[in-house]
């Protein structure tokens, strides 16, 4: 690697590390167009293990549950021993039966030793701690299992071991012979005790320097020396000017010539005239800021070279440093690799701007640090060299700033620093009682009676063993039962422990599937449905589905990716700008616009006029009492009242509120009857670059013909097929978005079910879908309509253009909905603390109706936190079923489907879409503090396109802790409904997906569309067949009965099916 970067120039080195960020950085874009995605992104491309131990490893971030957390689960049943065994048989195979020990004709294996150290605490103890076990809580006076005393083990534990218990206090280490030290010193040391501190030290200093550029940046150097942080320092700066140069339109004031000159550029002018009083306490920053290149790449040359980076260096150093602030550098780094994405203005962020100015406050204040405390240039040379001659000096500052010393030390180096002490003697005296503290029994490191004393001590307890086999047992074997246990890595017991999570719920995901073969209905429609409705796949409709189903089994239900086959760039009536409808990974070409219904041209202009004074008056309130001085006094007194009783009613009648507000908008806003512009009369009219407005016949028939035969609605029409997309409605909440569509790109999918439904009920589609073997009734009326998954409302589309003989049989659809949606509503308060759990089905409706208005709710709909699994196949395999709100339902009809070209083309969009979904959930819930943004309490919108926490901190990234807290982090279990020699060819032939399912980001199993009979993919295997338990699920009457009185995750059960004639 040093040997390639070498032969590259100064400005390629720093070009390609900063195009390597993209792998690295978080890929989240502005929080009002948030997509799941994997926040591992950039490390996709490895198997999950790995990426996840590659990824702590440059981060210092646990991708894991905690321990602590697994055995939680352990101890509520969510895994179980068969689990743990049948995952540990899977990764070490034969060697778990390799004798460790054996005494008095106990065996202990190294299956047992892996189960003690995942089921057990066996990690070391500080002396305070065993201190605390010994005097507090008795644990050495009670009686063992095998009729003995704790004592009477750990006495001939000690004695095996040859250890021995020193009572000895802190202030007895201040005047020690050179016998003792000698005798403390490793086995290894050859020398004398000083030679040996010495050689000690040179090891450290030569390790922390070499650091850098690797896991440090001279900012962390001086925080592990000085303590002190630059970035303390650095950071509101840099946040000031990223905020500037990011805003949305939240800003007053923003950086000049941003747009013209970028970043960097526009910050370096600014410096000529910038008063800058956060300089003025630097004496050379006017010398340093005068020789900055006009160009950012260069700059960055300059700085590292100044700082003396040594160049094979440079490029660790630049990805250490984006990952001390990864949200900023994230979300620049995203504008610049979405150079379309439609901003605020035209300015173009650039990831190397905002390194260059970050390097160039950084070596200003780390200047300043370092003539401070040493009277040197902050180079990394100068300062190694420094630190060679002042070895004490350097011991005692990394000793007391790593936090290991006792309080008796750590005040003692605390006034030599706070005396600015030149002395080396009095370095050297300290850095001798220091290396004296590290060596003794009451250090925290290297104890042999707290750590292996006590740790095999644990160890014996939980096998049983009693004092009297500490005799015959030999001391190797007894170190042998540590080794096993210290070779089970933390990360080996965290995958462990992950898998075994997995599988528990795997089993009981499939077992439900083999009990229900066969039961489900709509295998084939022998009989035609009162009518059909499409929902997206998205796991909260799956209650919706199950209810509706239950409620009229003769309606059916089927679900699909919810931008339903028409990618499309949208322009709603009031909208300046179009937004693309689609999966992220699809750019669309066609646009569609709303526009007014002919005739009504004079409610246009009204609705204009109202339109444009509405958004008048709430610049005025929203912003110009921020913006102007001269306004904004007056207007806050004026305005006080109407204000305050705004936030009151918002507060306390938050229902009646958003009525009156909707109410007051319809007034002076009047609503115009709208229709869709989506049917491409003239191609040479262009909407904007690029793009064409609307979609010629043929096109239209294209997309409505694949969507039917994705999901097998290819005949057996009902009279009324109804599309419903989704999106979210919240008061107070900067992550809405996130509640939205995903396959519309974190978007609302009304107007793509309202479009498809347009386009299947045009006479020249249905003739040119007939003419391709798809034959729509005459009496067939497709309707388009938006559920919302908060408040659980749902808009309908173009009512006005149902046909009079179809209203009765639509109003039959939306009466079963509506009933079904008070139903799925009431199985969600369940999961809700604060909703009193409803008694009944329209109380409960009500419940979430209000949370979606309620300014002072964090937790207006949970959105995917229930997601675990996803279906792809008939509604039959998993009709019938209670899962909990756990699945995504993709219709598929193998069937239809011989050669699995429709599957291809599903599992390319939609699992991508579900696997992004599922992992940023994941990821977000096993770390929030670090992989999710924490909770929304302290959260500040900034420049409308991210939060911070207060006014100083990181971008925050992923998903708040309110969003995750009932999520439970496993993999997604992808089952498909097909031969397995159908998905392997697919597996073989698309790279994306040996990357997730190869990879193990997702699991696959199979369902034989005949048999009924299960494989599970195994990763290097291939499919192998799964064997159903011997267990039988239980059968409930419907839902409600399955999670009655239940508030946490409930197993799959079956739900009684009604027997119809005719319907399969």
């Amino acid at each position: 690697m040093a040997s390639a970067t070498n032969a590259l120039s100064p400005r390629q080195i720093i070009i390609d590390a900063i195009h390597h960020l993209d792998h690295v950085l978080p890929g989240q874009g502005p929080i009002h167009d948030f997509v799941h995605h994997n926040t591992l992104h950039g490390f996709q491309h490895l198997p999950f293990e790995q990426a996840l131990a590659e990824f702590t490893q440059l981060t210092g971030i646990s991708c894991y549950l905690s321990v602590e957390q697994f055995r939680e689960l352990y101890a509520q049943g969510r895994i179980d021993d068969g689990d743990i065994d049948a995952t540990l048989g899977q990764q070490f195979g034969a060697a778990l039966e390799t004798e460790i020990c054996s005494i008095n004709g106990k065996t202990v294996t190294r299956q047992k030793l892996y189960r003690l150290t995942l089921l057990n605490d066996l990690q070391a103890l500080t002396p305070a701690q065993f201190d605390w076990q010994v005097r507090e809580l008795g644990v050495l006076d009670r009686p063992s299992a095998v009729g003995e005393t704790a004592r009477e083990l750990w006495d001939a534990l000690l004695a095996k071991l040859g250890l021995q218990m020193l009572d000895l206090h802190p202030e007895d280490l201040l005047d020690l012979s050179a016998e003792q030290i000698q005798q403390w010193l490793p086995d290894s040391a050859d020398a004398g005790a000083e030679q040996q501190m010495r050689r000690n030290e040179l090891e450290n200093l030569n390790k922390l320097f070499s650091d850098v550029g690797d896991s440090l940046t001279l900012r962390g150097l001086l925080l592990a020396l000085t303590g002190k942080d630059l970035l303390d320092t650095v950071r509101p700066q840099l946040i000031r000017l990223c905020a500037s140069l990011l805003d949305e339109g939240l800003a007053a004031w923003r950086l000049p010539k941003r747009e013209e000159l970028g970043l960097y550029e526009a910050w370096r002018e600014s410096l000529i005239y910038d008063a800058q009083p956060v300089f003025q306490e630097l004496n050379d920053w006017q010398a340093v800021t005068s020789v900055l290149p006009a160009d950012a790449i260069d700059a960055i040359a300059q700085q590292l070279a100044a700082l003396a980076i040594p160049e094979p260096h440079w490029a660790g150093y630049l990805q250490r440093l984006a990952l001390e602030l990864p949200g900023w550098s994230g979300l620049i780094n995203w504008r610049e690799t979405h150079p379309n994405y439609q901003a605020d203005d035209e300015t173009k962020p650039l990831l190397a701007d905002y390194l260059a100015i970050r390097l160039t406050l950084d070596r200003l204040y780390a200047q300043q640090v370092c003539w401070q405390q040493w009277h040197c240039e902050a180079q990394l040379d100068k300062l190694r060299g420094y630190f060679s001659k002042n070895l004490a000096e350097f011991s005692v500052r990394q000793a007391l700033f790593q936090g290991h010393l006792p309080e008796y030390l750590a005040l003692a180096a605390q006034a030599l620093l706070d005396n600015v002490s030149r002395d080396k003697q009095a370095w050297q005296t300290l850095a001798e009682r220091v290396w004296t503290w590290q060596l003794s029994p009451l250090a925290a490191s290297a104890l042999s009676v707290y750590n292996q004393g006590w740790r095999l001590y644990r160890v014996c307890q939980l096998l049983d063993f009693r004092a009297s086999d500490m005799e015959n047992l030999p001391k190797a074997q007894l170190l042998a039962c540590l080794d096993t246990i210290d070779a089970l890595s933390d990360h080996e017991r965290n995958t462990i422990w992950l898998t075994a999570y997995e599988r528990h719920y795997q089993k009981a995901l499939l077992q439900a599937l083999h009990a229900n073969h066969g039961r489900g209905r709509w295998a084939k429609r022998d009989s035609r449905p009162e009518a059909q409705v499409f929902f997206c796949m998205d796991e909260r409709e799956e209650s919706f589905r199950r209810h509706l189903e239950e409620l009229n089994p003769h309606i059916e239900t089927l679900g699909a990716a919810g931008f339903f086959g028409v990618a499309m760039n949208y322009k709603a009536l009031d909208d300046q700008h179009v937004t693309p409808l689609c999966p992220v990974v699809v750019t669309p070409v066609h646009q569609v616009d709303e526009v007014a219904i002919p005739g009504h041209e004079q409610q246009l202009i009204g609705h204009k006029r109202g339109l444009r004074l509405a958004n008048q008056l709430s610049y005025l309130l929203y912003q110009g009492m921020r913006v102007s001085l001269l306004r904004a006094y007056p207007l806050t007194y004026i305005l006080a009242p109407v204000k305050l009783w705004r936030l009151l009613a918002k507060s306390l009648l938050p229902s009646w509120q958003r009525r009156f507000e909707h109410g007051w908008q319809a007034l002076m806003v009047p609503a115009v009857p709208t229709h869709l512009h989506f049917t491409a009369t003239d191609n040479e009219h262009a909407a904007s670059a690029g793009l064409t407005l609307g979609f010629t016949d043929q096109e239209q028939a294209d997309r409505v013909a694949q969507f039917l035969r994705t999901t097998g609605l290819t005949y057996g029409f009902a009279r009324v097929v109804a599309i419903l997309g989704h999106g979210s409605t919240s008061q107070n909440n900067p992550h809405e978005a996130a509640h939205d569509c995903g396959a519309c790109g974190g978007r609302r999918g009304g107007p793509n079910a309202r479009v498809f439904a347009a386009m299947a009920n045009r006479r020249e589609v249905r003739d040119l879908l007939r003419a391709a073997g798809i034959e729509i009734p005459e009496d067939t009326w497709f309707i388009g309509a938006q559920h919302d998954t908060c408040s659980d409302l749902i808009s309908w589309y173009d009512l006005d253009q149902v046909p009079e003989h179809m209203q009765s049989s639509l109003q039959q659809v939306q009466n079963a909905l509506a009933e079904a949606d008070r139903s799925a509503a009431a199985e969600r308060c369940r999961r809700f603390a604060s909703s009193g759990y409803p008694r009944t089905a329209q109380a409960a409706l009500l419940h979430v109706e209000n949370r979606a208005v309620d300014l002072s709710q964090v937790r207006p709909e949970f959105g995917h936190a229930t997601n675990a699994a996803a279906f792809i196949g008939r509604r039959s395999a998993t009709q019938g079923v209670f899962f909990d709100r756990r699945l995504f339902l993709i219709s598929y009809d193998p069937t239809q489907d011989a050669d699995g070209t429709i599957l291809e083309n599903i599992l390319l969009t939609a699992g991508p879409v579900g696997a992004g979904i599922n992992l940023e959930y994941y990821f977000s819930t096993v770390n929030n503090d670090r992989l999710g943004c924490g909770t929304k309490i302290p959260h500040n919108v900034t420049g409308l396109f991210g939060v911070m926490e207060g006014a100083g901190s990181d971008l925050r990234t992923g998903l708040p802790l309110q969003m995750v807290e009932i999520h439970e982090a496993m993999r997604l279990q992808i089952i498909v409904e097909a031969k397995t020699a159908v998905l392997e060819q697919i597996y073989g032939r698309q790279e994306s997906l040996r990357e997730l399912i190869g990879g193990g980001w997702v699991h696959l199993s199979a369902k034989d569309p005949d048999s009924g009979e299960i494989f599970v993919f195994q990763r290097g295997v291939g499919f192998v067949r799964w064997q159903p338990g011997d267990i039988e699920l239980p059968l409930r009457d419907n839902s409600p009965d399955c999670y009655r009185d239940e508030t946490q995750p409930v197993a799959p059960m079956l739900i009684k099916q009604p027997e119809l004639m005719g319907v399969a």
